[in-house]
């Protein structure tokens, strides 16, 4: 299933089997799948267990998992599961404490941190929480800054206004991510519509780029994804 611009009224199903649709981009060379548990966004818990530890216990590709992870319960069973790497984002705005004290006992290639923001008026990216339902008063530079004593070493920012929208990546946030945080991996979320897009990303330095809507439609195909796969 996959949302556009956030709004969970405004979802479009595809009617693939998640098991196979991992195979398959294992099958391509596909070595880490972002998974979000849009369930666990929502209501603030995991609510697909038996699928998530399926998923990342085949032992095929890696799985990075987001969604729902708001407490440290939540977080060690993800682990416990297979998943390779756990993403934070309300929690970590929420509760900073809990996504320091993963940082210490995972470790930082483990750990995500995921900023979700709206650009205001100003051209200030503005953090949003819950399903990208609650604006908080925070920017994304001011949340950066709030982590900077720590080891976190991946962030993956969406930009919600074009999640889902294929209307391109927002190139100008990710320009001036990398240039106030260039010690991040970033990792690009929203608004990838093809092959063009994914090689602009990478020519700008983002570490890696999330793309949902245009691989399950086709936009972007197996043979073009070959030169960006990477392990980590």
């Amino acid at each position: 299933m996959r949302l556009l611009k956030g709004e969970f009224g405004a979802e479009t199903r595809y009617e693939i089997d998640p098991l196979e649709l991992l195979g398959r981009y294992a099958d391509h060379g596909v070595r880490f799948l972002h998974l979000v548990d849009l369930d666990g966004a929502r209501d603030g818990a995991p609510g697909n267990h038996a699928l998530i530890r399926d998923m990342a216990s085949t032992g095929r590709l890696s799985v990075q998992l987001g969604g729902g992870l708001r407490s440290r319960a939540a977080i060690d069973q993800a682990f416990a599961h297979g998943v390779a790497r756990v993403v934070l984002g309300s929690a970590a705005v929420e509760n900073p404490a809990l996504l320091r004290e993963v940082l210490v006992d995972y470790g930082a290639s483990r750990v995500c941190l995921a900023i979700d923001v709206r650009v205001d008026e100003t051209g200030v990216p503005r953090v949003r929480t819950r399903g990208w339902v609650n604006e908080v008063p925070l920017s994304l530079w001011e949340l950066l800054a709030s982590f900077a004593d720590t080891p976190l070493a991946h962030v993956l920012c969406t930009d919600i206004e074009r999640d889902g929208a294929l209307q391109g990546p927002n190139v100008d946030l990710y320009r001036e991510a990398l240039q106030r945080f260039p010690a991040v991996r970033w990792q690009a979320s929203g608004g990838v519509r093809d092959a063009g897009d994914l090689a602009l990303l990478a020519q700008l330095g983002m570490a890696a780029a999330i793309s949902g809507k245009a691989l399950l439609e086709g936009r972007i195909t197996m043979e073009e994804l070959q030169p960006f796969l990477r392990d980590d």
